[in-house]
C-alpha cells in the first residue's frame, strides 16, 4: 500500500510537471484549458476539501471571477459552485455537443434578449449608495463580473461585503425593491430611465428564424418575475412580436421574492451559475430529456450563464458585450460570437 502510494505521488508530481509546461491541458468534460481560457489555477478547492495531487486530484482551476472550481481527476471532473449566502454545491462536469437537427435553443435574458444589464447594475448601485447615504457612490469595473449574472442576492451580499460590512443583505434588499418598484412603475407610464430596455441588435430576425426551423424556444433569467417580465414584454411590444408568452415554448424566471406578508419561491439561493435555472426549462418546460440534451443550446453573455448551461449538460455560446472575458470563463464556451447572425450560421 505504501508502495502504490508513493507511485501515485510520483506520477502525479511527473504529470503536474508536465502541465506546468505546456501550453493548454485538457479537463474531461471541459476540453482544452488554454491562457485564452481566462481560468486560474489553485492548488486545493477553497473549501480544503480536495487537494492536487491527493485522492486522485490531478488539477483544480477556477473561473476568473473565482465563482466556480473545477477539480479534474483522471475520468472525470466536478464543479464546486461557491455561494455569498452560505450555501455551495457542488456537480458533475458532463461531457457537452452539439447534435443537429436542434430541438431547443434556451437564451438569457439580460444581456443577451435585452439590453438591460447596465439598468439593473445602476440598481444595484442605488441601493449601495442608499446604504451608504451617499448618493455619489458609484461602482468600480472591476465589480462587474459580481453585480450581474448571478441572483439578487448574491449581488447584494458582494457590495454589503466589500462597501458596507456593517449593514445586512436583507436592509440591502428592502432598498433594491424600493429602487425597483419606483423605477419600473416610471417605466410603465412612459417617464423612466431612457434606454433601460432595448432588444438587441437582430434579435427579432434570429429568433423568427428559429420559430422558422422548428426550434423549440426557451427564455431563461436569474431575474425575479416582477422584473424580468415587464422587461420581454417592453422589448417585444417594441419589437412588434406579440405577447412573449405566445411566443416562447417556455419561460422561466427566479420566481417571487421572500417578503413579510407574502409567500415567495425557491430562487434566490439555485440562480446561475447553479445548472437548475437552465435544467428546469428544458426537462419541464420543454419536455426535453436528458439524454436529448446534445441537440440542446444555450445562448448566454454573462460569465455565471454560461457556467450554468455547461453544468446542466448543453453547448454553450457566448454572445460579445457580456463579462464573459471579464468573468473568466471564455473556455467554458464552444463558441463564442459577436453578433445573432453569426450563431445563427453555427445552429444551422
Amino acid at each position: 500500500m505504501v508502495e502504490l502510494k508513493c507511485l501515485y505521488l510520483t506520477i502525479t508530481l511527473i504529470w503536474n510537471n508536465f502541465m506546468d509546461n505546456k501550453d493548454s491541458v485538457i479537463l474531461p468534460g471541459i476540453g482544452e484549458v488554454t491562457e485564452k481560457s481566462g481560468f486560474i489555477k489553485l492548488e486545493q478547492c477553497s473549501d480544503g476539501f480536495y487537494r492536487e495531487g491527493k485522492e486522485g486530484v490531478v488539477c483544480i482551476y477556477a473561473t476568473g471571477d473565482k465563482k466556480v472550481e473545477f477539480v479534474s481527476f483522471e475520468d472525470r471532473t466536478i464543479a464546486y459552485v461557491k455561494s455569498a449566502m452560505g450555501y455551495p454545491a457542488y456537480y458533475p462536469v458532463p461531457e457537452v455537443k452539439m447534435e443537429k437537427p436542434l430541438k431547443a435553443v434556451l437564451m438569457d435574458l439580460d444581456g443577451t434578449t435585452v439590453r438591460s444589464e447596465e439598468f439593473w447594475i445602476w440598481i444595484i448601485q442605488q441601493t449601495t449608495a442608499s446604504l451608504l447615504d451617499n448618493p455619489r457612490f458609484e461602482l468600480e469595473d472591476a465589480d462587474m463580473p459580481y453585480v450581474s449574472g448571478h441572483s439578487v442576492s448574491e449581488h447584494l451580499k458582494y457590495c454589503v461585503n466589500k462597501y458596507c460590512p456593517d449593514k445586512t443583505v436583507e436592509e440591502a434588499r428592502n432598498y433594491y425593491f424600493e429602487h425597483t418598484h419606483r423605477e419600473m412603475q416610471a417605466i410603465l407610464e412612459g417617464r423612466g430611465r431612457e434606454g433601460a430596455f432595448t432588444p438587441s441588435p437582430g434579435i427579432k430576425d434570429f429568433l423568427m428564424e428559429l420559430k422558422g426551423m422548428g426550434v423549440k424556444l426557451g427564455l431563461v433569467t436569474s431575474g425575479l418575475y416582477e422584473k424580468a417580465y415587464p422587461e420581454i414584454l417592453d422589448a417585444f411590444h417594441t419589437l412588434g412580436m406579440g405577447k412573449p408568452d405566445d411566443f416562447y415554448d417556455s419561460i422561466i424566471t427566479a420566481g417571487f421574492p421572500l417578503r413579510k406578508g407574502s409567500c415567495g419561491t425557491l430562487g434566490e439561493l439555485s440562480p446561475k451559475p447553479h445548472p437548475w435555472l437552465y435544467a428546469e426549462v428544458a426537462r419541464v418546460g420543454l419536455g426535453l430529456d436528458y439524454s436529448q440534451r446534445h441537440s440542446i443550446v444555450g445562448i448566454e453573455d454573462s460569465s455565471a450563464g454560461i457556467s450554468s448551461i455547461r453544468l446542466a449538460g448543453f453547448a454553450a455560446i457566448g454572445i460579445k458585450d457580456g463579462n464573459i472575458i471579464q468573468g473568466g470563463t471564455l473556455g467554458l464556451c464552444n463558441h463564442y460570437c459577436d453578433t445573432f447572425e453569426e450563431i445563427l450560421g453555427i445552429l444551422k
